[in-house]
């Protein structure tokens, strides 16, 4: 009985009003972090301009969008190229010292200093460690 009461078309407005609510709340959070990760602004220009997208939203968010859009690329960019490489460096370190004490192993094994079997207890410590 309820949904003879709500018909197709309401229902299908409903979701499109509600579509473009999330859409709206997501790129106001995406302009918040954006004005707040600039360092080229002063914080009484961050302070204006999130006082300009609480006092007139739509038209705030547009001109923010407008007025910064290549900052907001730039910044995004740096942001993700920094994330890779603070994620490279994590990999290397982690990774590194297994491979040196392998490759420290390896030497001393092709100058006679151990034998094979102490290299392949060597390895699987480095490796089990690593």
């Amino acid at each position: 009985m309820l949904a003879a009461d709500y018909p197709f078309l309401d229902l299908l407005w409903t979701m499109f009003i509600f579509f473009l609510f999330i859409i709206w709340i997501w790129i106001l959070i995406t302009v918040f972090a954006d004005i707040f990760r600039r360092r080229d602004a002063s914080g009484w220009t961050k302070a204006a301009w999130i006082v300009f997208v609480i006092v007139l939203p739509y038209l705030g968010v547009l001109v923010y969008l407008i007025a910064n859009h290549d900052g907001m690329a730039d910044r995004n960019m740096q942001a993700m190229q920094a994330q890779r490489a603070a994620t490279d460096d994590y990999i290397r370190s982690v990774s590194g010292g297994a491979a040196a004490e392998i490759e420290t192993a390896k030497g001393l094994l092709d100058s006679g200093a151990i034998t094979q079997a102490e290299f392949d207890s060597i390895k699987q410590k480095a490796l089990a460690s690593g």
